[in-house]
């Protein structure tokens, strides 16, 4: 089992953290979660994922940053 993997994409502008996430989805292997960090709700990420066969949980933390942990839908 490898890692899980962490993405920190706080303070970028779009669609920068939109392509992060995805080029680190496209290193995601089957038992991996991507815990992902941004400032603001990525709602356009969470069709992406729907219809890519993710899943994700999304944290809105007491500091103002979003938590999103994404992992395939087995």
């Amino acid at each position: 089992m490898k890692s899980d993997l962490t993405l920190d994409v706080c303070g970028l502008e779009p669609p920068e953290p939109l392509e992060r996430v995805l080029e680190a989805l496209s290193h995601l292997q089957q038992d991996q979660r991507l815990r992902m960090l941004i400032d603001r709700e990525p709602r356009p990420l969470y069709r992406i994922l729907v219809a890519n066969d993710y899943l994700y949980s999304v944290d809105a933390r007491p500091d103002y940053l979003y938590e999103i942990t994404i992992w395939h839908k087995t």
